[in-house]
């Protein structure tokens, strides 16, 4: 196990510099070797193309606020002043609301408040016409308001690790730019209707939930690339599943199947059916319900950063098997 961490971590770390996948895997395995870690990047070439993105950087921080230590428990005053920013980056902070003045923002493109104490979104959230980016995973959200709706340049939603959704308003139908939906980690029994008629959408995650079932119309979702399943609560798959044309990519957990369409297994049209085995989750003995929550939580966000890394590899894998029965995901904090 410690090794296939470090290998992840490692292929982490590449990825980040930009290490392509040719440099780090010998005949499929991964060579730890911490020398292109610390040659990769030198180049004078890639100097030059790093000096230029400097630059770039630089004029774009002007347009950023970034917060961050769980000494804020709520947004600095002199904020509000600042109506021109396009990126808020909130995380890791104990706030637990959005001033109503955030209507103000029109130019915010990105609204990014991951991992602080937010229990709710304010209904002004809807005046943000330009927002493309929303990201308020692991916070305390219960409920999302109708007026996200009105934020019809959406293009990513991310909600996940809230633990507490169980639903989201109709009038998200809205968002036809929407190509990314992740509400993982929450208390969906089914998808919602507003993410059926999401007619853009590329990838959603509703791993981590409640559901018992998929719809039937859930090949209305005739741009989705990659589905995320695993650790719900379903039993069969339905044959409308085959009818996706762009599907590429379906992850479930399999230990509650008992039903699979005979043409997912055996598609030819590309399509990577990864089946996974849930490992059973040791009882937690704690008195304290949050305490419990957060531990939930932890161990959410970290299989969820493991998932990304595997996923990835799986996609960079040209001889990747279109099905993989029974792959052991074990997990301890």
């Amino acid at each position: 196990i410690k090794q296939v961490f470090q290998e992840w971590n490692f292929i982490l770390e590449c990825r980040k510099k930009g290490i392509p996948q040719s440099k780090y895997l010998k005949n499929g395995f991964v060579d730890v070797n911490e020398k292109i870690l610390d040659t990769y990047g030198k180049t004078p070439h890639l100097q030059k193309r790093r000096a230029l993105s400097d630059e770039a950087n630089k004029e774009r921080k002007k347009f950023i606020f970034q917060l961050s230590g769980e000494q804020w428990t709520e947004f600095p005053d002199s904020l509000k002043e600042q109506i021109f920013l396009k990126e808020w980056h909130v995380y890791n902070t104990l706030i637990q609301t959005i001033p109503a003045y955030i209507a103000l923002f029109q130019d915010l493109r990105v609204l990014e408040l991951s991992k602080n104490q937010i229990s709710h979104l304010p209904v002004e959230i809807g005046c943000l016409k330009n927002l493309k980016v929303l990201n308020v995973s692991f916070n305390n959200l219960k409920s999302v308001p109708p007026e996200l709706g009105d934020c019809e340049n959406l293009e990513k939603l991310d909600l996940s690790g809230n633990m507490e959704i169980t639903e989201l308003p109709f009038e998200l139908s809205n968002l036809k730019q929407v190509t990314v939906v992740d509400v993982s980690a929450n208390k969906f029994h089914s998808i919602p209707i507003c993410v059926l008629r999401m007619s853009n959408l590329q990838w959603l995650d509703i791993s981590s939930n409640n559901l018992k079932d998929l719809p039937e119309d859930i090949d209305r979702l005739d741009q989705l690339q990659t589905l995320l399943l695993q650790k719900n609560k379903l039993t069969y798959l339905p044959r409308a599943l085959v009818n996706m044309p762009k599907l590429s990519l379906l992850v479930v957990s399999g230990d509650d199947l008992v039903e699979i369409p005979t043409a997912v297994c055996e598609s030819t049209t590309g399509l990577k059916f990864v089946s996974l085995k849930d490992s059973p989750v040791e009882t937690i003995v704690c008195e304290d319900t949050e305490k419990i929550t957060e531990s939930e939580r932890e161990r959410e966000q970290f299989e969820k950063e493991f998932m990304k890394a595997y996923i990835e590899d799986l996609k960079g894998r040209d001889t990747a098997p279109s099905y993989t029965t029974k792959v052991l995901l074990s997990l301890q904090l």
